[in-house]
């Protein structure tokens, strides 16, 4: 067996590196020949998807600790079968780093953001895992240009040692629309909202959504994201006592369809993202999106957004709105899994 996948992100919620690595994995299996490729998976994944080509490896031992699965668990099931492994969740083995996918170098780059004990040991092992993965990876891969660039000037490497591999979005294709959400939440059903999606995180920016709905009372905002330890802004106090705010908490995907589906536009204010995967989500349902001109956002959508200053509140988005964009067409067409699983199919044979 060539390459060996770390399942351990079948143990995770199905957020954005997550939902990443399932789909590219489904993608490949269609692309790869039977023995080229497996995945070693916890004994407790939440699920053990069923594939034609590549071989599934169940261990038995639980996944109790990333960090003590990578490094141990799955990093001595690569020594003992002499392969390669294939990681997309910005970790590797140290003395066995094989395909390594950094999407972003948060942690890096934005140490303020981490407050509690807890989130400091997980910058700091995010860090080692960086700086290790970018020297010493068979093949470094990133999901943007951005990132390429960023992690090319932070660890001093050649870019050109970097290779972009980026998300895409046909997921949500299969995903059917649950109207049980605005049924819920009776405000969202009888007026235009905006709606913004993502976890409660700080680099998500709800300073920006706080200020604006604090500003402009007459607009609805509707949130929903699950809180992440000690990175929860401390903005989400003020967002509670806003009458204009609806707090939604965990939705289901069929649930955010309906939503971006029926809202004015998908607001996206994040200071740093690495690809950013919702408004292409919004884009596929036909939803107008309104996202922060930083960090890689630029690059992926182009002319098909609108865009803000995410220090700045002082725009009007009814106005912003009524501005001409282009068709959605080109991102959408550009960024898919199934060219990113041929993007990555291409690179494991040309590079190891």
């Amino acid at each position: 067996m060539r390459y060996i996948i770390n399942g351990d992100f079948l143990c995770r919620n199905l957020t954005g590196i997550e939902r990443f690595a399932y789909e590219i994995c489904s993608r490949l299996d269609g692309l790869v020949k039977t023995g080229e490729v497996g995945i070693f998976i916890p004994a407790n994944a939440r699920v053990i998807p069923e594939y034609k080509n590549i071989q599934v490896f169940i261990s038995d031992k639980q996944l109790v600790s990333f960090p003590r699965w990578i490094q141990f668990v799955y990093g001595n099931f690569l020594k003992k079968r002499k392969s390669i492994g294939i990681d997309f969740s910005n970790n590797c083995p140290i003395g066995n780093a094989g395909v390594v996918f950094v999407h972003d170098i948060y942690c890096k780059l934005y140490p303020k953001d981490f407050t509690s004990f807890r989130d400091k040991l997980v910058r700091a092992y995010s860090c080692l895992m960086y700086r290790y993965a970018t020297r010493h990876a068979k093949l470094l891969l990133t999901v943007s240009q951005f990132s390429r660039n960023q992690i090319a000037a932070t660890y001093r490497i050649p870019a050109e040692k970097i290779h972009v591999v980026p998300n895409g979005w046909e997921h949500f294709k299969a995903v059917m629309a649950d109207n049980s959400i605005l049924q819920q939440f009776p405000q969202l059903e009888d007026k235009g909202f905006y709606f913004t999606l993502g976890s409660l995180s700080l680099r998500k920016n709800l300073k920006w959504i706080a200020d604006y709905a604090e500003r402009h009372p007459e607009d609805t905002f509707a949130i929903s994201g699950k809180m992440l330890s000690g990175l929860v802004p401390p903005e989400l106090e003020r967002l509670q006592t806003l009458p204009n705010i609806v707090l939604l908490g965990y939705v289901t995907d069929g649930q955010v369809k309906a939503l971006m589906q029926r809202c004015r536009a998908f607001v996206l204010p994040s200071y740093y993202e690495g690809f950013g995967i919702p408004p292409l989500e919004a884009l596929s349902c036909g939803a107008k999106i309104i996202v922060a001109r930083a960090a890689s956002l630029p690059e992926i959508y182009g002319d098909a957004a609108h865009y803000i200053d995410p220090d700045n509140t002082d725009v009007d988005l009814e106005e912003l709105l009524a501005q001409p964009v282009a068709s959605p067409e080109r991102v959408l067409e550009t960024y898919t899994y199934d060219n990113a699983a041929h993007q990555l199919y291409d690179l494991l044979k040309a590079y190891i």
